[in-house]
């Protein structure tokens, strides 16, 4: 098999291209990296310096792709499923791109500093982090007014973000009861197979998050 994945399965942004992976269908292997292990460590800081994972290794092409993004674009290009990730015109694509980039930064990112300073004690404001997170649903709803996925009718790249973002982002700070049309988005996300798939996977692992507490016991 020429596609393997570096990852963690409790990981949201590996969550991310496992959705796409499973979107397109693609046969590939996983290798779980433990990046408290020194040879796990040592194997992913080879393939990518920056020791991040995903990394998306494909030995036909001789290449490791690293970075969510880049990597569903990879695949998109060289492993092409029925309905692609990005689409080919470049007015929607660019659409996709920015609401990817949307829930990477603003949804993802004051997830991952409150988380981070939970795990290594350092402070940060968590205030300022969940006032970002209260505009992202905002946004998130008044969009989801008048569409089905994230950007039309299609599942894409955007959804691929989405999904785990929102469902970490969920459990520091709830959906407000009104924003009905997030909380529908949020259903039509944990509906789609793929997305069941990557959380049932990550299910022996939830206990590792150190807010497992505050995930809704439908998902454990």
């Amino acid at each position: 098999m020429s596609l393997t994945l570096y990852y963690h399965p409790l990981s949201s942004f590996c969550h991310k291209v496992l959705i796409a992976l499973y979107e397109n269908g693609a046969a590939f292997d996983k290798r779980v990296i433990n990046l408290g292990d020194d040879a796990d460590r040592a194997e992913l800081e080879a393939l990518w310096p920056l020791c991040k994972f995903p990394v998306l290794r494909d030995s036909a092409h001789r290449r490791d792709v690293p970075e969510t993004s880049i990597i569903v674009e990879y695949l998109d290009r060289h492993y092409p499923g029925a309905q692609p990730m990005i689409p080919a015109d470049w007015e929607a694509a660019l659409d996709v791109r920015l609401w990817d980039r949307f829930f990477d930064l603003y949804v993802q990112g004051p997830v991952q500093t409150i988380v981070n300073a939970h795990l290594t004690g350092l402070s940060c404001d968590q205030t300022k982090e969940r006032t970002k997170l209260k505009t992202a649903y905002k946004m998130i709803e008044k969009r989801m007014a008048t569409r089905g996925w994230m950007c039309g009718e299609v599942f894409s790249l955007a959804d691929c973000a989405a999904a785990p973002a929102l469902f970490y982002a969920a459990t520091l700070l709830p959906f407000p009861e009104e924003y009905h049309h997030l909380q529908s988005y949020f259903e039509r996300l944990l509906a789609r197979p793929s997305v069941q798939q990557v959380l049932d996977e990550a299910k022996p692992y939830f206990s590792m998050y150190p807010f497992v507490n505050d995930i809704p016991q439908r998902f454990l």
